[in-house]
């Protein structure tokens, strides 16, 4: 699938004032039991298919890499959209992390991880150069990187505030 390549640098304008970074994945420990582990991974496209037609949920947007560990990195509106979610009956999460827990869990075949972070604006930076629309200007907004956000030092200190 071809994607749009935008020649030059581009960061992110988030548009508000924090942003909520939720990295998830799962490991595959005994490779050999794919059944298994195809089971519990075969639940996040549904999640991701739900959080896209459910723009309310808060997820601004996410990014996957798949291997022997894998990985998605996404970006939430808060905390408390992030929790809504997992703890929403109706969603297509929390059936099969109870599933989880029931069949899987401290059994060493597979193993799961995440980690949230609530991240100040005045405290990204990111810069792509000769990338599709990727990672937090993907979930946000891609502008072009000019006057107050030519350094590295300049996007740190941004934020969606007027600049001066």
């Amino acid at each position: 699938m071809a994607q749009e390549i935008f020649p030059g640098r581009f960061t992110a304008d988030t548009g508000r004032e924090s942003v909520t970074v939720f990295l998830i994945g799962m490991r595959a420990n005994r490779w050999w039991k794919i059944g298994k582990v195809a089971r519990v991974a075969s639940a996040m496209p549904t999640m991701l298919r739900h959080l896209a037609t459910h723009p309310e949920s808060g997820m601004l947007g996410c990014e996957q890499w798949f291997g022997r560990t894998t990985m998605l990195l996404s970006y939430w509106e808060s905390p408390e959209h992030l929790r809504r979610f997992a703890a929403d009956r109706d969603s297509p999460h929390l059936a099969p992390w109870r599933r989880f827990m029931k069949e899987v869990a401290g059994s060493g075949d597979i193993g799961v991880w995440h980690e949230t972070y609530q991240v100040p604006a005045s405290g990204i930076e990111v810069v792509y150069n000769g990338m599709p629309q990727f990672g937090l200007a993907k979930a946000t907004s891609h502008v072009p990187v000019g006057p107050g956000t030519n350094t590295a030092k300049q996007r740190m200190g941004s934020s969606s505030a007027p600049h001066e």
